[in-house]
């Protein structure tokens, strides 16, 4: 029996199909990652293809293994030659390789989001930029962009012509790349955007790199940005044999910087592309593959397609509406606790997702107090940690000392005296003699302004020197010990001895022990390849195998993964979807929150259940929400909409809270005013400490009204309190808002 047996007929036409240009519309759950690894076993026992020319290349580090480790057991022998690699890991391997034939050392640093913060305060200092009127995450969001559009600063700057902030925008960009280019050092947009500059400008280097990748595929196309895009249309452009496997249906990264129309319009590019859908899902069952279509199929732009499967009807869709985000989050822990008790699921294989990260906070609250295990994935990355990110940086310095920002993080850490004046002179002196800070810092005998500061340098220099040395002959492990045990970094939190420090001891350890493991993984282990390894980590690959833990996540932290029993939070319109796609002129900012909720439904494999609250919480005010227009598309049929009865009996922290109003907050402070009930009489009470006089209103019950940010409404009811009034307004496209109408600014139409 052959191994293509097991894959249906329009898997099997996607494997045997291997010459020319092939998009494959994988829906979600269809086995996409079984015909990519089929795909090249075919083409070297059956095609006789050399693995060596063949490529195969996806976003994150858990896909890319995954898609290595089922490779390796499909073919054996000679796997090993096969690419298999996320696009920044890609290009990072050919940059260390050439980047020297663009000027840059091939021992450059890659900058992670803090080190790009660092570097741009820095940069509007120098420059004198308000940072109060431009913010430095506002420049770095603008570069991000251009970078996505591999639009270089002098085109950016062409471009900007005529408009101010843009001009600003511009000229920080240069500067942050001179800067970049000065430490040595490369932002992540910049992994891809150096790579097909060299592929652009060095004939050699892409004609080699052409004849190594004869065979291309790409996983997860729908997610390209227009620099990655490019990338492989000018590694494919020899011998076209270009398979792209994705989902419109599913692209949700657009903030990011992906580009749906790189797979809407592949047929454009390569005119002789064949196509092959992958309908038939193995994942779900079919209710909830119907809800997932009959939402979808609301958008206009999509390639057409429909999920189904052999798995049987399945259970109707559980969707309840509660009456606050507390009893929401309640609601969904008594849920699992219920499924769990009763033997249906473990821990492990329930999920619960959420359009936005605060959402987060009520559910953790209610897994604490009810002593649920839990992990919230795309919470703070392990190497954003303080401790992780000083001992990194020392092993940036002692790898890369034109890092300017590396070595500048840890001159002082541990405390070495060395004074802000002292560093500044170091600075204007590598400014002026143009060489790099730590280039400074090892010539400090001649600056002669420096004074007693240079014999507080010359400690620091010699370490990083003697470190230098011992590079050649000791593990990544072991000169990180060396490092903590020279520095004293571990004996100086041992004596605080606070629950804290212990913790970020524990994290030290946990590094240390990510240094082995690398070592034990690598033929060739070296520095750099451990410090791009620790760069290249993205959240989600943190999310462990056969953990017994409820996971919290985002929706967008969710996609490519699946669960037995998934609670989809939050849908309620303004939240999901938010209103700035609600009342955006663009109608495809619809389009993406709608493959949102679409990639929400497909996570789960057995039971879904939908939730949304009648009031909500957000930033400090109470809101009415209608239920999703999302929720709406489903068809009733599919749903069990039975309405839920407010508990007879409280909970006790709610009672409290409701009985004593801000004082029961107080009582028990893991839950508050904000969480259940706000006191309408405390609000008003509230207000009126801040107001000076009784506003007059221009409407009254009934009328139609305009609000600047959710538009036109009619009013519903207003109630007098203090000295302003409450009004409670049904908008068109938001639902109902209650608002005091000082605040509010309506307007009667």
């Amino acid at each position: 029996m052959s191994i293509y047996d097991n894959l249906n007929s329009m898997q099997q036409e996607a494997v045997f199909h291997t010459e020319g240009p092939l998009l494959i519309l994988a829906g979600a759950g269809s086995g996409k990652t079984r015909v990519l690894t089929h795909r090249a076993v075919y083409l070297i026992e059956e095609k006789g293809i050399n693995p060596y020319h063949i490529m195969a290349i996806t976003f994150t580090n858990k896909a890319a293994g995954e898609m290595r480790e089922r490779i390796d057991q499909l073919v054996g022998v000679g796997a090993e030659s096969i690419w298999v690699s996320t696009f920044h890991s890609t290009c990072v391997r050919i940059l260390r390789r050439h980047i020297d034939r663009l000027g840059y050392d091939t021992h450059f640093t890659i900058y992670d989001t803090d080190d790009q913060k660092n570097l741009m305060k820095d940069i509007c200092k120098r420059m004198e930029i308000d940072t109060k009127l431009y913010k430095e995450r506002s420049f770095l969001s603008a570069i991000s962009k251009a970078k996505d559009e591999l639009i270089s600063p002098e085109e950016f700057t062409l471009r900007a012509a005529g408009d101010f902030v843009k001009e600003r925008q511009a000229a920080v960009y240069r500067e942050y790349q001179a800067m970049l280019y000065k430490n040595n050092a490369l932002d992540f947009d910049d992994l891809i955007v150096k790579a097909v500059e060299l592929l652009q400008q060095d004939g050699q280097v892409l004609d080699y790199y052409q004849e190594r990748f004869r065979y291309i595929m790409v996983d997860e196309y729908q997610d390209t940005n227009t620099a990655q895009f490019q990338l492989i249309k000018l590694l494919a452009a020899k011998y076209q044999n270009l398979c792209v496997v994705g989902d419109d249906d599913q692209s949700i990264y657009k903030f990011r910087g992906a580009n749906i129309k790189n797979i809407l319009d592949f047929e454009e590019v390569y005119p002789d592309a064949k196509v092959i859908k992958l309908e038939q899902n193995y994942r779900s069952t079919q209710n909830i593959l119907d809800a997932a279509n009959m939402v979808i199929a609301n958008n206009i732009g999509r390639k057409a397609k429909e999920l189904w499967t052999d798995n049987g009807v399945g259970e109707k869709i559980d969707f309840d509406q509660l009456d606050s985000a507390y009893e929401e989050a309640e609601y969904i822990l008594r849920d699992i606790q219920k499924k769990v008790r009763n033997g249906r699921y473990r821990y492990g294989e329930c999920a619960v997702l959420y359009r936005t990260n605060a959402q987060s906070r009520l559910f953790e609250e209610q897994f604490v107090v009810n002593n649920i295990p839990y992990k919230v994935v795309g919470g703070v990355n392990f190497y954003s940690r303080k401790e992780i990110k000083d001992l990194l940086a020392y092993l940036k310095t002692i790898d890369n000392g034109r890092d300017d920002l590396a070595v500048r993080r840890i001159i002082n850490v541990p405390k070495r005296g060395i004074g802000a004046t002292t560093l500044s002179r170091v600075q204007e002196y590598a400014d002026q003699e143009g060489i790099s800070f730590y280039q400074a810092l090892r010539m400090a005998d001649d600056i002669s302004n420096i004074g007693r500061g240079g014999v507080k340098i010359k400690p620091f220099v010699t370490f990083i020197q003697t470190m230098r040395s011992k590079v050649e002959f000791l593990s990544v492990s072991q000169l990180l010990q060396e490092i903590i045990e020279q520095t004293g970094y571990v004996e100086e939190l041992e004596a605080e001895d606070t629950d804290e420090s212990k913790a970020r001891i524990e994290n030290i350890d946990e590094l240390i022990s990510k240094a082995a493991a690398y070592e034990e993984a690598e033929e060739a282990p070296t520095l750099s390849g451990f410090l791009e390894e620790v760069a290249l980590v993205a959240d989600i690959d943190s999310l462990e195998d056969g953990s017994d833990y409820v996971v919290l996540m985002t929706l967008h932290s969710a996609k490519g993964l699946e669960f037995p029993n998934v609670y989809l939070a939050g849908l309620e319109d303004g939240l999901f979807p938010g209103y700035m796609a609600i009342t955006a002129d663009d109608p495809m900012e619809l389009e993406e929150e709608r493959r949102l909720c679409y990639v929400g439904i497909t996570r789960a494999m057995t039971d879904l259940t939908i939730t949304c609250a009648k009031q909500r919480m957000i930033r400090g005010d109470t809101q009415y929400n209608k239920i999703s227009r999302f929720v709406e598309e489903i068809p009733g049929n599919l749903l069990t909409r039975a309405a839920k009865q407010k508990p007879a009996v409280k909970s006790q922290s709610e009672a409290s809270i409701q009985s004593f109003g801000r004082a029961g907050a107080k009582l028990n402070p893991l839950f508050n005013t904000r969480n259940v009930y706000q006191n309408k009489s405390y609000q008003s009470t509230s207000f009126a400490t801040k107001s000076t006089s009784k506003i007059s209103l221009e409407y009254t019950n009934g009328d139609r009204v305009k609000h600047i940010k959710f538009g036109e409404g009619t009013v519903q009811q207003i109630v007098e309190g203090g000295r302003d009034y409450e009004v409670t307004v049904q908008f068109d496209k938001v639902g109902t808002k209650k608002m005091f109408a000082s605040f509010a600014k309506l307007k009667k139409v």
